[in-house]
């Protein structure tokens, strides 16, 4: 698959002056809640509702979707406010009936997308669709999976296609519900620049108080829409309650989202990048100096514990570096999150030096 500009025309065609806004409930609950949150939000920025139909929960037991009954809901909802429908497919069974109700945009979900024999069968059943296919990104941190669900569906012959960023899951516990792993997202930015990336920061955050602090990162990230989970009565809803918003601050996260430019070409703007960026050069090349001196030292502290039959990990040691590192990162403006997840891979490629010394 290769970057062609005709990937952006499904979403230019929209003809929007803002970014893509897909929003609706997380389930579609009952045929009244479908029609009252779709009535509140036709009057606005929102281009595509969305409603969970089979909501794939982690353990059994939790609402699952109301099946088949609510595609019904949604096509009345379409009928009456004129929005695009949209709902998230996870077998052929589930594309089979969207298509057969006329849902105008299908999303393929991170524990889907995670398995490339589902997003084969997905593929297989959608062949040839003009309608618009998104695929969110893995569960896993791992690009290549998350374009290898893209590229089936492109060689389905699928042309409308785009990617939603969900954040990836972590055993740790951080303020995110899905860690954002905005690298990941970059990445898959410059790759293929014109396909559509969405953000959903509805399962980023998993509340409801950071929804606009997220969408605005990927805003100034160039992302070109969001999808997020609006209901008329967060609280009570019958699946992820805390990270849905009302129509109402909904349109006002709208409001206040801020739309950068993609460049300035004025002259003092190129002045000021160019020596910003060149200062940048210069303080990235003495980072990988310092870390290359500091593994040099851990090849030396691996000889030593070699010499001496001690074992590579020293847990007291390492857990007394990291609240050190903590404490000294947040004095320069760094977040614990990042201070960590540094910390540890510098610790990590440690290990690998020392295991290298012990197996020579």
């Amino acid at each position: 698959m290769e970057n062609k500009k005709e990937m952006r025309k499904w979403l230019e065609d929209f003809n929007l002056n803002h970014p893509l806004v897909i929003a609706g409930p997380c389930s579609a609950e009952t045929e009244d809640q479908v029609l009252k949150i779709a009535h509140e939000l036709k009057d606005s920025k929102v281009s595509v509702f969305r409603a969970g139909i089979w909501k794939p929960r982690t353990r059994p037991g939790g609402f699952e979707g109301v099946g088949e009954i609510g595609l019904k809901w949604l096509q009345k909802a379409k009928k009456e406010t004129g929005l695009l429908m949209g709902t998230e497919v996870a077998t052929a069974a589930h594309c089979k009936l969207a298509l057969e109700h006329d849902i105008d945009v299908l999303w393929v979900g991170a524990r889907t997308t995670a398995n490339p024999f589902a997003v084969q069968e997905i593929a297989d059943t959608l062949k040839g669709t003009d309608k618009i296919v998104l695929v969110k990104n893995p569960v896993n941190p791992d690009l290549a999976l998350w374009l290898g669900g893209v590229e089936r569906l492109h060689m389905a012959g699928i042309e409308k296609l785009g990617v939603i960023h969900r954040g990836f899951s972590t055993y740790e516990k951080t303020k995110y519900r899905n860690i954002p792993e905005w690298q990941i997202a970059i990445e898959l930015q410059n790759k293929f620049p014109d396909l559509p990336l969405i953000i959903d920061p509805s399962h980023i955050t998993g509340d409801r108080k950071m929804i606009f602090e997220v969408t605005q990162e990927a805003l100034d990230l160039n992302y070109d829409g969001m999808i997020i989970e609006t209901h008329y009565d967060p609280d009570n809803a019958w699946s992820d309650a805390a990270q849905q918003v009302t129509p109402d601050v909904l349109k006002q996260i709208i409001k206040d989202l801020t739309i950068r430019k993609t460049d300035d070409t004025t002259d003092e703007y190129s002045s000021k990048m160019t020596k910003l960026r060149a200062n940048i050069d210069v303080l990235d090349a003495n980072l990988l100096e310092l870390l290359g001196k500091r593994m040099k030292v851990a090849d030396e502290i691996g000889q030593v514990k070699k010499d001496a039959n001690v074992a590579i990990l020293q847990n007291n040691r390492w857990n007394e570096i990291l609240g050190k590192m903590i404490l000294e990162g947040e004095k320069k403006g760094l977040t614990e999150e990042f201070v960590l997840r540094m910390f540890k891979a510098i610790h990590q490629e440690s290990i690998g030096h020392q295991e290298k010394i012990f197996n020579a």
